[in-house]
C-alpha cells in the first residue's frame, strides 16, 4: 500500500520526467509524451509515431502501455503532456476513450491524470472518469 504522499511523488515525477522528455525529443514547436508508472516501479515514456496516413495514427500512450504489455508489469499511473511550442507551459491531455479502454485491462483502480483548466496536476481512478464503464454489466454480484 502507498502512502498519500508516495502517490503524490510518483504523480510529480512522471509529469516532470514526461515534460523532460518533451523539452529534449521536441527542442522546438510542439511536443508531447505520455509517461506511465508500473506497479514494479518502472517508469515508460512514449511518443505519438509520426505517420503520413493518418488513419495509422496511435496515442501518445499507446507505446508506453505495450512495452507495459512487453514487460509483462501492471500499470499503476499514466500521464501524457502536451505543449503547443517551446515558449508555451504543459497541459495534460486526459486520455482518449481508446486508451482509457486499454487502460482498464490493469483495472478500474489504474489512475490517469485529467486535463485541468486551472493547471492543477490531478489524477483520477479510471472508476471516477468513467463510473459507468461497460464492463460493470458484466461483474458478479
Amino acid at each position: 500500500m502507498t502512502s498519500h504522499q508516495d502517490q503524490f511523488n510518483i504523480e510529480q515525477k512522471l509529469f516532470q520526467e514526461a515534460a523532460n522528455f518533451v523539452k529534449h525529443r521536441y527542442p522546438q514547436g510542439w511536443g508531447g509524451a505520455a509517461a506511465v508508472y508500473t506497479e514494479t516501479g518502472s517508469l515508460l515514456i512514449s511518443v505519438a509515431p509520426e505517420v503520413i496516413n493518418d488513419a495509422t495514427h496511435l496515442c501518445m500512450e499507446t507505446g508506453a502501455y505495450l512495452e507495459a504489455h512487453k514487460l509483462n508489469e501492471r500499470v499503476t499511473h499514466s500521464i501524457c503532456v502536451a505543449r503547443d511550442d517551446e515558449h508555451s507551459e504543459f497541459k495534460v491531455l486526459t486520455p482518449c476513450g481508446v486508451c482509457q479502454e486499454r487502460l482498464f485491462f490493469w483495472g478500474e483502480d489504474v489512475k490517469a491524470a485529467v486535463y485541468d483548466p486551472d493547471g492543477a496536476l490531478i489524477f483520477k481512478r479510471l472508476d471516477e472518469i468513467q463510473p459507468y464503464h461497460w464492463t460493470k454489466a458484466y461483474r458478479d454480484k
